[in-house]
């Protein structure tokens, strides 16, 4: 799911608004202070004075998307748009449904999804969310490889084209590497 504007990396804020009758506003406003309040990042009086109030108009307007921002990230904007591209045209992640993924945690903060297709034409899906993670041994064999096939990079979030420093090798002789803060999909070819 993405908000507002986040497909380009707006700087304009999504904030919650409302446009209500006087009576109901106020309710409203309240109710936003509430529900609020169980969230100690933001329950402090000094906080709290800082979230703008939902009814009024300044707070639509500070939400009105820059479209120019389109522009200055066409990185990101590109980014999300390959990703889409790449839902809507593969077609195992398309179709993928309960029974045709599994998945593993391979550190703290990074997973592993493998996608399975027919005559061994799986996807394997590698995020790390966190620092750089060199798995020697690679102790989770989801990340083999179809029988007679090594993995290629079909596509990754540190391609240039993004902003990204280019991605290195991930499985070598010296096992497995995921940069930091790094997704890829790795589709089988068959072994040189």
């Amino acid at each position: 799911m993405l908000f507002q504007g986040q497909e380009f990396a707006a700087s304009t804020p999504f904030l919650y608004f409302a446009d209500h009758q006087p009576e109901l506003a106020v309710l409203v406003a309240k109710g936003r202070e509430e529900f609020l309040a169980q969230f100690p990042s933001i329950a402090s009086e000094d906080v709290a004075t800082l979230i703008p109030n939902p009814e009024r108009e300044e707070t639509f307007l500070r939400c009105k998307l820059d479209f120019a921002d389109r522009d200055k990230n066409a990185e990101v904007l590109l980014l999300h748009r390959e990703l889409l591209r790449l839902r809507k045209d593969d077609p195992l992640l398309r179709h993928a449904q309960r029974g045709t993924y599994d998945g593993a945690v391979l550190g703290a903060s990074a997973f592993v999804l493998r996608f399975f297709g027919r005559d061994q034409n799986d996807r394997l899906l590698l995020v790390n969310l966190g620092a750089h993670l060199h798995l020697d041994p690679a102790p989770e064999p989801l990340l083999a490889p179809p029988l007679g096939c090594v993995w290629e990079v079909a596509w990754t979030s540190e391609d240039p084209r993004y902003g990204g420093g280019g991605t290195p090798a991930i499985d070598s002789d010296d096992n497995w590497n995921l940069p930091a803060e790094f997704a890829a999909l790795l589709t089988p070819v068959s072994s040189p």
